[in-house]
């Protein structure tokens, strides 16, 4: 297990390299390719002229070959650096250095913590309900296979997984805070602060992201549970005269859970670096609302950061999710 935690952690690291590499190679490289200079995007809100432009350019090291660039910024990420601006000055950016937004006058990484919180809170709060919901009534549903309840749970599934997050947004806060007033107040407050209020800013993006994952883990754990159910290890265990509950939880649960980690994984990586719907919807000042503003206002440093964060949460928790397999599923082995 040790061997494999550190092969998967050296595979992890190399996959952030690669793709660190290729979205650097993206965002420096693709303004070129259509004709404009990256150094444009790393200035104030007031273009230079030409020459200045070219001072620029050689003040960030745009002039140098790519993988001198790419070098300078991966040492930055480890170590820290000192960039310039469109003035002339300096501005030392402590590690880990993912650039600094000039236009906001702020460094990427510190941005990126102030809105970390906020996408941490979403996702982790939400994947909890829609695990817990989805393996619940999928689980009910299979054992119940063709009753009431299963016919109804796998409807209400049907169009839940249909309703996209901007749908199901909008009639939360309609219904809940304009309509019945359960939640007038629901501005963002960070937990440490206010936890009551963080509460409240919380319930309503987890009860839409919850409605439309649960949907999907409810499906995937009721098919996996009535392939499971058939298999011969399980009609012996039932055979042996096991508890109805053992034979459900231990063996047929457990080895369909293999699947639903794996989703669970990806999910959760994904939606640490990307609810960006969510909190637009709801104004919740995490990575999602961050890269909006920063697209719009072509904020580069802010966009490529934001990136190579959302890379990192997508591979830790594909990480995790491998090595979880032996603790779920005991018949998974590694050599």
């Amino acid at each position: 297990m040790i061997r494999y935690i550190i092969r998967r952690s050296i595979g992890g690291v190399l996959v952030l390299l690669v793709t660190s590499f290729v979205t650097f190679f993206i965002f420096q490289v693709g303004p070129k390719i259509a004709g404009v200079s990256p150094a444009l995007f790393y200035v104030g809100k007031i273009p230079p002229n030409e020459e200045g432009l070219r001072l620029i350019e050689a003040r960030f090291g745009f002039d140098l070959p790519l993988w001198k660039q790419y070098f300078d910024w991966g040492g930055g990420i480890l170590f820290g650096r000192t960039l310039g601006d469109d003035t002339g000055a300096t501005v030392e950016c402590a590690a880990p250095c993912l650039g600094y937004s000039f236009r906001q006058q702020l460094p990427v990484s510190e941005m990126i913590m102030r809105a970390l919180p906020v996408e941490l809170s979403i996702a982790l709060g939400a994947a909890v309900l829609w695990l817990v919901g989805g393996l619940t009534i999928g689980s009910i549903s299979a054992l119940k296979r063709g009753s009431f309840f299963d016919r109804a749970a796998m409807t209400m599934a049907l169009a839940a997984v249909s309703l996209p997050i901007f749908f199901t947004g909008p009639i939360l806060l309609l219904v809940f805070k304009y309509k019945l007033g359960w939640l007038p107040n629901t501005n963002y407050a960070s937990i440490t602060s206010d936890p009551e209020q963080w509460l409240r800013s919380m319930i309503l993006p987890w009860l839409a992201l919850a409605f439309i994952f649960a949907a999907l883990y409810a499906r995937l754990t009721r098919a996996n549970m009535l392939e499971t159910m058939s298999e011969d290890y399980v009609r012996t265990a039932r055979a042996k005269g096991l508890a109805r509950r053992t034979v459900v939880v231990k063996h047929g649960l457990r080895a369909a859970l293999t699947p639903i980690v794996t989703i669970f994984g990806l999910d959760l990586g994904q939606l640490i670096g990307s609810a960006v719907i969510t909190e637009s919807v709801f104004n919740l000042p995490g990575l999602g609302l961050i890269s909006i503003k920063a697209i719009n206002s072509q904020d580069l440093p802010v966009i490529l950061g934001v990136t190579i964060v959302a890379t990192f949460a997508v591979v830790v928790a594909n990480i995790i999710v491998d090595i979880g397999y032996a603790f779920v599923d005991p018949r998974v082995s590694y050599s």
